[in-house]
Parts: structure tokens; C-alpha cells; sequence
């Protein structure tokens, strides 16, 4: 069952498609917002001021008014807004399949499509989104840990996180291995998500400024 906040955006020209869409996502209880063109989406999202609070995807046609789907699509991608998509056309071919999906599409429907295929790849779309932003809450969660500690227990974290063992750990820093095993941040480290733990690592991550080019020479 979807979540009772979860919103899908619907963009297609087509009037009949579109309240049709829209009636089987609210069969579901999903809050389905449509509209007729890219720019009417954009006006409707800058009113509004702040993105929906819930999981969120969008049912995307690909040749639009003023507008193509897959520019589109390139578009969110180079603002870095992530908003799963599932492009929906009747004109659609195998290059033009490849693109979407390169670009990260989670579906390239062909009209008309079944209503299973469609709803298929919307619970996936808003799986992946609310994944995303559980990752982002136990990301900031994670920020602000880090900035919380000591010198020394950013280090311990540092490495923990980037699997060290606690034997490691203590030789370079010059403490007692019992020290960093019954450590609170060591603890604290092995009960985040991998995903978040991969996300900290990353070179956008929470860990990234803190890392020095030592710490990656002595994991050799």
C-alpha cells in the first residue's frame, strides 16, 4: 500500500489519458496532480514553494507542447533535483527508450499501456524516492553527529566508517584497542544503514573534508 501522503505528477497533453491516469492513481488513494504541459507542472511547483513532504514520482509524456519529456528529464538531472520518472508515449522507439532509461528513467511505457504496467513502475518510483529521503534524514542525522564530536572521535569515526579494524585504529592513533571497540561512535557507526554509511563516504558525504590523504595510504 502506497503511503497515504505520496503524490504522482501526471504531464501529457492528451485530456482523455490524463483524467484517466488520474483516476486509477486515486483508486489507489495517491494524491495525482495533472497538468498539460511542462511549463503548466513548473508554474504549479514554483506557487507552491516547497516540494511535496512525501514520496513523489512523475508520469511523463515524452512529446509535449513546448516541450520534450527527455529534455526535460535532462534538465532536472543538470539541477540535480531527483524525481523518479516513468515516461509514458505513443510514439516511442528503441533509442528513444534507451535515452530515457540511461538517463534514469524507472519505466518507458508505450500507450497504451495496461493499467498493472502502470502502477508497477509507480510503486516503484515512489519505493525509490522514499528510500531516498529516509537516506537524506539519517544523512543530516549523521551530519550533525559529526560536527558534535571531539577531534579524536571524528577520527575513530572516520576510520570505523570506512571499515578499519579497532586493532588499526588504536596503532595510528595511540590508544588502547579496547578504547575503540567498546567506543560509543563504533557503535554508533555499525548501526547505520549501509546505504547512509555509503552516502557519508561519498565525496559530497559527511566524512569527505574530514579525510585525510594519510588515512587512504595507510589502507594499502
Amino acid at each position: 500500500m502506497p503511503d497515504a501522503n505520496s503524490t504522482v505528477f501526471v504531464i501529457d497533453d492528451d485530456p482523455h489519458l490524463r483524467a484517466s491516469v488520474g483516476r486509477l492513481l486515486r483508486s489507489l488513494g495517491l494524491d495525482a496532480q495533472l497538468f498539460a504541459s511542462i511549463s503548466d507542472f513548473l508554474s504549479q511547483v514554483r506557487s507552491a514553494g516547497c516540494p511535496p513532504d512525501g514520496p513523489t514520482c512523475l508520469v511523463l509524456d515524452v512529446r509535449l507542447p513546448g516541450g520534450s519529456g527527455l529534455d526535460f528529464q535532462r534538465e532536472l538531472a543538470a539541477a540535480n533535483k531527483e524525481l523518479p520518472i516513468i515516461f509514458i508515449t505513443g510514439h516511442g522507439d528503441i533509442p528513444m527508450s534507451v535515452q530515457a532509461m540511461k538517463g534514469g528513467a524507472i519505466e518507458f511505457l508505450t500507450k497504451p499501456f495496461r493499467d498493472q504496467e502502470l502502477l508497477d513502475a509507480v510503486q516503484l518510483g515512489l519505493s525509490r524516492d522514499r528510500a531516498r529521503r529516509e537516506n537524506e534524514k539519517a544523512l543530516a542525522a549523521l551530519r550533525e553527529r559529526f560536527e558534535s564530536l571531539s577531534p579524536r572521535e571524528r577520527e575513530i569515526m572516520i576510520q570505523v566508517a570506512h571499515g578499519r579494524l579497532s586493532k588499526q585504529i588504536a596503532g595510528d592513533i595511540g590508544i588502547a584497542e579496547a578504547t575503540v571497540g567498546g567506543s560509543v561512535i563504533t557503535s554508533f557507526i555499525l548501526s547505520i544503514r549501509p546505504s547512509v554509511l555509503e552516502a557519508a563516504k561519498d565525496a559530497k558525504g559527511v566524512f569527505a573534508a574530514a579525510c585525510k590523504p594519510r588515512f587512504s595510504a595507510a589502507r594499502r
